[in-house]
């Protein structure tokens, strides 16, 4: 679901461009986005990619059974969906680019795709963190989530 739709309840074309993004990165890493987890601490399929792909680590990415079956050139192809994907599940809905551009940058090697924006929701924690915040049977529940709430009062 995209950010403008989950935050404001606006659809656009948009929307299905941000759906496909994930698409190809559920398809691409053999992983849902909705049963996603990785001990590295990213919240979601899209913070984890982000995190490989800037660490050109992208390849590690690919689903083990895709990189066995595949040439060296699928295993571009696959790096090139990786990074349209990226393009696709960027916040802000204008900065993703239209289904037309999609599958033209896909069916053609000769394009330059545009270097993705960081994504607004990805969680780092560190190990010490997800000890803290996964508790023990019996003890009481912990949660990653602070909140500091301030009150104005007037004079």
């Amino acid at each position: 679901m995209s950010p403008e739709y989950a935050m404001e309840g606006l659809f656009s074309v948009r929307s299905d461009v941000y759906s496909f993004g994930i698409l190809i990165l559920e398809i691409i890493t053999g992983q849902k986005n909705s049963s996603f987890h990785n001990m590295e601490g990213s919240l979601n399929i899209v913070g984890y990619a982000w995190q490989m792909w800037n660490s050109d680590k992208g390849e590690q990415l690919i689903d083990p059974l895709i990189r066995a079956s595949s040439s060296p050139s699928a295993a571009r192809e696959a790096l090139r969906c990786v990074h349209m994907a990226l393009l696709c599940v960027q916040d802000h809905a204008g900065d993703r680019p239209d289904i037309p551009y999609v599958v033209l940058a896909l069916g053609s090697d000769s394009s330059v795709l545009p270097m993705p924006r960081p994504p607004t929701f990805t969680l780092q924690c560190t190990s010490s963190d997800r000890d803290r915040f996964r508790g023990k049977a019996g003890d009481e529940s912990y949660s990653a989530c602070d909140l500091t709430v301030t009150m104005l009062q007037g004079r």
